[in-house]
């Protein structure tokens, strides 16, 4: 690639938490020496000279304090030598923790798990070229494909080795150093390169603000030479924004008055069905407002679990097509018309495409579009649009709180023998979950079996649905309980299968390492049971070697630094006695309990979605 000039090296700035300390005091009182005399610029048109006030800092401390604006506390990620200089800067910021991970796809997994739970923040992952980035692919992948904000940030080869291109280690020994970058094309929504100091700052704003704005990961190039390079501080003084491009007024109007209409006809008999996009892109506020105004009925979808408060009366469950339970595929198909809000419609999200709400019937609103029926209006933001259509509809109110909905509850079978059953456990476990609890579910059983139990007031549900990696929830266990400790929220709860676990189990040696105090329920059915139901019922692929697992938590301790416990259960009795004592009550530390099921058994929802696939 051709890269443009950079300006002189500068000297590095002194590594230590005071130098860091001051530098940020400095840059505070620049920007108010600045807002004062009127000279704050916004960040989409940079002063080409620096302002005489504003202070020169280097582009990793641009970068991280770009990021601690953004609320960012975690990065997450892996040394190497082409990320070292611009990781001095990271681990001496005052407010950005080191995580350190075992290896870069679980790093990305923790930065997807983090910026779920840290609402109108994103993920940060480091690795290094080529070997390092490549490794996190995987997970920046899942990030894109369930619409979460990562910001990826690799350290590259010098920009004079970027123009030489001399046979590195990390390269594929042909000179095509854009090689990865452009495999990154792929699974993000932006790509910037900081190869010049005239233009670092812009193109760090952009890359976060399109991150956080487009709900989706960013690739960001770093230069070993151009960390400690410098230049001004001015654009921080103006904060990034996240907010969307106003609606069209006009198009608003119509949409709202054609709305009007349709719900005037349907006489207030108006469903609305909950999706992802409700907490990707933040607007739970909005929703909230909308559904207690209208007072319309409201049911989500498996990606769109906890997006609404499920303790709310007008709350009915889990919408999944044909492979919904009979009352709820009713109530919603049966509504004279279906308001979708943020729906990602994947197979497992839409029990294999089984919906049956005709489009005459049918409204869609999303982050940036919302379809009526069969006009399609590009331009119309959900977020903005909501509390405009609260106020429009909320005179149906009465007539939407006569519709009858069922009750969402899940009671725990009377079952005959003393073994742990998927039918029973669920219900079973739903009554020790608390008001915000931050509960994150494996690819499988797991994910499964959560969809049928009512969870608490404020709580929320981590899974990964439609991406469905293998392993993910470790990882994003990690990132879910540095941000939950940040936000305040409660206990991070894992369920994660046997045999996924073995995927990424070393992600829970930072867990312990870095204070997090995660209740890990491994569920052991001796193999991939979700792949067993799909095909291969007794094939030995099927099969996981058996760990001791009541020794894991042993193994990954940092010399038995920290407070940890395991138990095993195997029967009814064992689960009750566990939950209903002491020993998980407390927060001393993480626990792990094994939880031991038959091999073929399944939650039901699963064994309906595995038939389906089969067709």
């Amino acid at each position: 690639m051709q890269t443009p000039p950079i300006s002189p090296k500068a000297s590095p700035l002194a590594s230590t938490p005071n130098v860091r300390t001051i530098l940020k005091e400095e840059l505070m009182q620049a920007c108010k020496d600045l807002q004062r005399r009127g000279k704050g610029k916004s960040p989409q048109t940079p002063k080409q000279s620096p302002d005489s006030n504003s202070k020169m800092i280097s582009v990793a401390d641009y970068l991280l304090e770009r990021l601690a604006q953004r609320n960012v506390t975690s990065m997450f990620g892996l040394p190497g030598d082409f990320n070292l200089g611009f990781l001095d800067y990271v681990e001496d910021h005052p407010k950005i923790n080191w995580v350190g991970n075992c290896n870069e796809l679980n790093a990305a997994y923790a930065a997807d798990g983090y910026a779920r739970v840290r609402s109108g923040s994103l993920g940060v992952i480091t690795t290094t070229f080529g070997v390092g980035e490549l490794s996190a692919m995987n997970g920046i992948a899942g990030a894109f494909s369930e619409m979460v904000p990562v910001l990826h940030i690799v350290g590259v080869p010098s920009t004079s080795q970027q123009k030489n291109r001399p046979m590195l280690h990390h390269t594929l020994g042909d000179g095509r150093y854009q090689a990865y970058q452009t495999a990154a094309t792929q699974v993000t929504i932006w790509q910037e390169y900081i190869g010049r100091t005239e233009t670092a700052a812009e193109q760090i704003d952009l890359a976060i603000t399109k991150c956080i704005t487009e709900a989706r990961p960013v690739y960001l190039a770093l230069p070993t030479d151009m960390a400690e390079q410098k230049i001004s501080s001015e654009r921080l003084c103006t904060q990034l924004s996240d907010s969307q491009p106003p609606n069209n007024v006009h198009m608003e109007e119509f949409v709202l008055k054609t709305l009007y209409d349709l719900v005037q006809q349907a006489r207030g008999n108006v469903v609305v069905l909950a999706d992802a996009c409700i907490m990707r892109q933040g607007i739970q506020n909005e929703v909230t407002e909308f559904l207690h105004l209208t007072g319309f009925p409201v049911f989500a979808t498996p990606m769109g679990k906890t997006s609404v408060d499920e303790t709310w009366e007008r709350y009915g469950g889990i919408y999944v097509g044909e492979l919904s339970n009979p009352e709820i595929k009713e109530a919603v198909e049966n509504a004279k018309l279906v308001i979708s809000i943020g729906s990602i419609p994947s197979d497992y999200n839409t029990g294999n495409f089984t919906y049956n709400i005709p489009k005459e019937r049918y409204v869609e609103l999303h982050s940036s579009w919302a379809k009526v029926q069969h006009g399609l209006y590009e331009g119309l933001g959900m977020k903005q649009l909501l509390p405009k259509l609260a106020q429009h509809l909320r005179e149906f109110r009465p007539l939407a709180n006569k519709i009858e909905i069922p009750r969402f509850e899940s009671p725990a079978p009377q079952e005959k023998h003393n073994k742990i059953s998927h039918a029973w456990f669920w219900p079973r476990i739903s009554s020790f979950f608390r008001e915000k609890d931050v509960i994150v579910t494996e690819t499988g059983t797991s994910n499964f079996g959560i969809l049928v139990v009512p969870l608490p007031k404020g709580s929320i549900l981590v899974s990964q649905i439609l991406w469905g990696s293998i392993g993910w929830s470790v990882g994003s266990c990690l990132g879910a309980a540095l941000a939950a400790r940040d936000e305040g929220l409660g206990r991070v709860i894992l369920f994660v299968g046997e045999g996924s676990v073995q995927l990424t189990v070393q992600e829970i040696s930072p867990m312990i390492k870095n204070g997090l105090k995660p209740i890990i329920f491994l569920l052991n059915n001796n193999g991939y049971t979700i792949e067993r139901k799909i095909h291969g019922k007794y094939r030995k692929y099927n099969d996981v070697s058996n760990w001791k697992w009541s020794g894991l938590l042993d193994v990954l301790n940092d010399n038995e630094a920290f407070n940890t416990e395991s138990f095993v259960v195997e029967s009814k009795e064992e689960v009750d006695k566990l939950l209903n004592g002491e020993k998980l009550k407390d927060d001393k530390g993480i626990r792990l309990v094994e939880v031991r099921m038959d091999t073929l058994d399944a939650p039901k929802a699963l064994e309906r979605q595995a038939t389906a696939s089969k067709k």
